[in-house]
């Protein structure tokens, strides 16, 4: 069980929503970020700038806690790394089945009154629910 940290998510929820009412204001572009990741693998010229800039912003700023704390990630222990990396994949599949990802539908499209994005979020989040109920109750997984 992980530690209620109600500061410190406030302070990342607030920068979120900052970066995402920024990246609208300043660029016209909604900060999901599968959508950016994939416009930074696959455009050219200045639509790829913005979106390479974007995601070392978001590597620049994982470094950034680990120099300002005590140098250490919170991880799992015993963990298989290729059990991370299929997770990942599956989010990434999940994200083109979805049509964009939970910083896409969850944050900017619910704040613009989407529909289709209140969906795609409720339907993140019951499969979540459903997923960690399962295994934590059915197959009995620590998660």
């Amino acid at each position: 069980m992980t530690t209620f940290t109600p500061i410190a998510a406030t302070i990342g929820g607030a920068l979120i929503g900052l970066s995402a009412v920024l990246l609208m204001w300043l660029n016209g572009r909604i900060a999901g970020i599968s959508g950016i990741l994939q416009g930074a693998a696959f455009s050219r010229g200045a639509e790829r700038s913005w979106r390479l800039a974007f995601v070392a912003g978001l590597v620049l700023g994982g470094a950034l806690y680990v120099l300002v704390t005590d140098g250490t990630l919170l991880t799992r222990e015993g963990v298989s790394p290729w059990l991370i990396v299929t997770a990942g994949l599956l989010v990434g599949v999940g994200t083109r089945l979805g049509s964009g990802c939970t910083s896409g539908h969850g944050v900017c499209g619910i704040s613009r009154l989407s529909p289709r994005s209140l969906m795609a979020t409720l339907s993140f989040m019951a499969t979540g629910f459903a997923m960690t109920a399962m295994l934590r109750h059915v197959l009995s997984v620590s998660v």
